[in-house]
């Protein structure tokens, strides 16, 4: 247990709440936190997750000038982070590192500055350093004073899952003592609406009600829903978390990573596989020790059913006791943060003992050949260890095992 990685430390501002407590609650009861947008987004209904965040209750008017909402969101999920992880976390120290995961930056600052641009005002000075990918991390640095090294991932769907990954390992090999791991993301703005509604990968709002737009695995899913949000975990290692009297919520047990090398944009089974079973060999897992699985699925038609190939021909025999779930079918999809949001969520599930549910399934794809968990969620008494699952246009996929700490 010398090598092995504790989190300590869980910071959310989502669209299903800002404490891992409502997180988890709003999620084991299959409540959704997806709502139709205004038409300021445009004149095709769409939906998504949207974040309550009043960003003037942790920046002064100074600080907000030149600032995302993704930089925001990032600072405030880290802050949360390391209130949770206690007040004895050393956060000012080189032996810090910041590993944040980011796919699109600063999507609204680049929106107003082609506004700006094409509408023959002013651009505002500000707009590059907004926009830039690694803002998040370099606000979080300057926020807490951490000196060590602050690092972007920007690996599209797989981001924050990457980010987290490398942050494990890092602590592991004792590059640093503590770790803020996760990512952020703010893609609500009319103009990324439109490019992916032009991709035709979005859910299609209709008689339903919107918060059941998306719908991993059913027969009648239509497509993911885009949504906002930042989640950080605290890492360090368990020796270390236990000489300071931290909680420790679960233990990150390894990482897999691989590439499809087949397509942009469809995903490919066996990459998948090679991930998870990267993930296991890692954490020293058999797929007959791991009980949940986050899954990526996003409601799209291809993307759900491959993935449930790639868990069937991981598991085998051993698929029957091992329950699925996608959660993103309460929180939506927040693209390079969504791997942190599902990370912290799976860490949840094993500190509770409790799987988490797929909402708004009523009507499984016979193509989803996997055990699912729908409705509501379950207790799950005997839960030792989950894995989550990331993967990303451009064919990169990110998976992470976790293990209930042992004391716990």
């Amino acid at each position: 247990m010398n090598d092995a990685v504790a989190v300590t430390g869980i910071g959310l501002v989502s669209p299903l709440g800002d404490t891992p407590e409502a997180v988890f609650a709003a999620a084991m009861a299959g409540r959704s936190g997806i709502r139709l947008l205004d038409a300021s987004f445009g004149d095709t209904p769409a939906v998504a997750g949207q974040v309550d965040f009043d960003p003037t209750l942790w920046f002064n008017r100074l600080q907000l000038l030149g600032v995302d909402r993704v930089s925001q969101l990032a600072v405030v999920a880290a802050e949360l982070a390391r209130r949770d992880a206690g007040a004895s976390l050393d956060a000012l120290s080189e032996r810090t590192g910041i590993y944040l995961g980011c796919g699109m930056g600063g999507a609204q600052a680049l929106e107003a500055g082609y506004a700006a641009h094409f509408g023959g005002q002013r651009m505002p000075p500000l707009t590059v350093i907004a926009s830039m990918s690694n803002a998040p991390a370099a606000h979080l640095a300057m926020r807490l004073g951490i000196t060590g090294p602050a690092l972007t991932y920007s690996v599209a769907c797989a981001s924050s899952n990457v980010a987290i990954g490398e942050a494990f390992r890092a602590v592991r090999r004792g590059d640093v003592d503590v770790a803020y791991a996760g990512g952020a993301e703010a893609p609500l703005a009319p103009g990324v609406l439109r490019a992916w509604q032009a991709m035709r990968t979005l859910a299609t709002p209709d008689s339903r009600e919107p918060a059941a737009a998306c719908r991993p695995f059913a027969s009648d899913r239509t497509g993911l829903v885009l949504a906002e949000g930042a989640a950080v975990l605290i890492l360090e290692r368990v020796e270390r978390a236990l000489a300071r009297g931290a909680r420790i919520h679960a233990l990150v047990a390894g990482v897999g990573m691989s590439c499809d090398a087949s397509h942009l944009t469809k995903p490919a089974a066996a990459g998948q596989a090679r991930a998870m079973r990267a993930a296991l060999e890692s954490a020293g897992l058999h797929p007959a020790e791991v009980g949940y699985c986050n899954a990526h699925a996003t409601a799209t038609r291809a993307g759900d059913e491959v993935e449930c190939q790639a868990l069937a021909e991981v598991w085998g025999e051993h698929l029957g006791g091992l329950l699925v779930s996608s959660t993103k079918s309460m929180h939506g999809h927040l693209l390079g943060a969504t791997g942190a949001l599902e990370a912290a969520i799976t860490v949840l599930a094993l500190r509770n003992r409790q799987i988490p549910p797929t909402a708004h399934c009523d009507n499984p794809d016979p193509a989803c050949a996997v055990p699912l968990q729908r409705g509501v969620g379950v207790a799950a008494p005997d839960l030792r260890a989950a894995i989550s699952n990331s993967f990303a246009f451009g064919g990169s996929n990110a998976v992470l095992a976790f293990r209930r700490h042992p004391d716990e």
